[in-house]
């Protein structure tokens, strides 16, 4: 048997480096979180509803403390009896820093006191909605100036709507109160002192309540959900759509519960309400949509969508009109597409305007052979005229010659010849 001989194999040398470093934008988070620590976070939100609610709990409960005071009570004069009945609706603000493991959070909460007080509420919900557009107008103003370097935001981010724990429906003020503000802010409806309610209650009102704005077609924030998200953030946005509209309690007191925890909350004598429990309110579930997973969503909702269409409402109000070519972005295909529309249209132009002179010299061509032509006839007319008068003369003088052929002829007079002398004349 012959023997196959192999070639000899080639060494490829492989050389194995490590990278000691890498490019460095996976720290732009980290550039981001300093400067926002340094800057600090902001937060406006509105708190709307009738007296007795438990607004102001509520919201020192969200913060665990007092950031809002509770209200003093009425002196005698005020507690006389209004003839009228009307009670007007208040705007007051209130400021407050709060910190927590060094990252401090100013907030600016707007409450509305003298709300749905009165015996005639047909439009205590104006000076709301008065307040919000003011907040747009000045807003519209400052960085519309030549100086805008600092625009202070007073623009509220979240309203927190307090729904009476009726256990039955929306009532007319609530739907008036939401269909007014339902496109300028982001609208968050919660069931206020919800401990008064039993669960199957709660679970109706909450039903009727989502099916009433389903009906008037009213516009509530929901949490996005994002491709990128990972399934935890999915899971937990989910459960709080699901958990719409938010049945709370609030309370700042410390109680202790039958197996010894001290916890936040209410005690009755058929047990204890917990705050901070998911299973006894959606309070944990309100924080978490407003402070600790979603603030940032309603400052960039109300900025993006909420802030834009009122902007842009008001300048076309104003007569001035948005030129989107101005900021559309850059595409080669679309550039592309562009020039040869535009080159398209050219060409057309020019054929157009070589047709029209076309036209224009075919028609006066056209209007010089029918000026030729008229001309011929007229020179053509004249020469028969003129043949027609020739030949009529030479019919005249036949007829004359005829005449005279038909006339007797005289003999012809014959003449002497006139004898010549030959010789020279002597």
């Amino acid at each position: 048997m012959a023997s196959v001989d192999k070639a000899p194999e080639t060494d490829i040398k492989i050389i194995r480096r490590k990278l000691n470093s890498f490019v460095g934008f996976a720290n732009l988070p980290k550039q981001w979180h300093r400067k926002s620590v340094r800057r600090g976070f902001s937060l406006n939100f509105m708190v709307v509803g009738e007296s007795g609610l438990g607004k102001t709990t509520l919201v020192n409960t969200l913060f665990n403390k007092e950031v809002l005071a509770k209200a003093a009570e009425p002196e005698e004069d005020e507690n006389v009896e209004n003839p009228s009945g009307e009670i007007p609706v208040r705007i007051e603000t209130t400021k407050a820093e709060i910190e927590e493991d060094g990252v401090k959070l100013n907030l600016n909460i707007i409450t509305t006191p003298g709300f749905g007080d009165s015996l005639n509420n047909s439009e205590s919900w104006k000076p709301i909605v008065d307040e919000i557009d003011q907040r747009f107008d000045r807003y519209l103003e400052a960085e519309s100036r030549v100086n805008r370097s600092q625009v202070p935001d007073e623009r509220i981010h979240a309203l927190l709507y307090f729904v009476e724990p009726t256990a039955h429906s929306l009532k007319s003020l609530d739907i008036e109160l939401m269909k007014a503000v339902h496109q300028k802010v982001n609208l968050i409806p919660v069931i206020a002192k919800s401990d008064t309610l039993v669960d199957e209650e709660i679970q109706g009102f909450k039903e009727r309540i989502l099916a009433d704005i389903e009906h008037q077609q009213i516009s509530v924030f929901e949490p996005s959900v994002y491709d990128n998200d990972d399934e935890e953030t999915v899971t937990n946005s989910k459960s709080l759509i699901a958990a719409y509209p938010f049945a709370v309690v609030g309370s700042l007191n410390e109680v202790t519960t039958p197996d010894g925890r001290s916890v936040r909350g209410r005690s009755y004598p058929w047990g204890t309400i917990e705050v901070d429990n998911g299973d006894h309110n959606d309070f944990v579930r309100l924080r978490q949509l407003l402070i600790r997973s979603n603030l940032e969503e309603l400052k960039e909702s109300t900025n993006e969508k909420l802030y834009e269409n009122y902007r842009s409402t008001k300048l076309l109000n104003m007569g001035i009109e948005q030129d989107h070519t101005v900021f559309k972005e850059f595409d080669p295909m679309t550039k592309q597409e562009e020039e040869r529309a535009l080159h398209e249209a050219k060409l057309a132009k020019m054929e157009a305007e070589m047709k029209a002179v076309f036209q224009q010299k075919v028609s006066e061509k056209e209007k010089k052979l029918q000026r030729s032509e008229a001309d011929l006839f007229a020179r053509h007319k004249e020469m028969k005229e003129k043949l027609l008068k020739q030949i009529k003369l030479l019919e005249d003088k036949k007829a004359q010659l005829e005449k005279q052929k038909s006339l007797p002829q005289e003999p012809p007079v014959l003449s002497t010849p006139q004898k010549t002398r030959k010789g020279f004349l002597r």
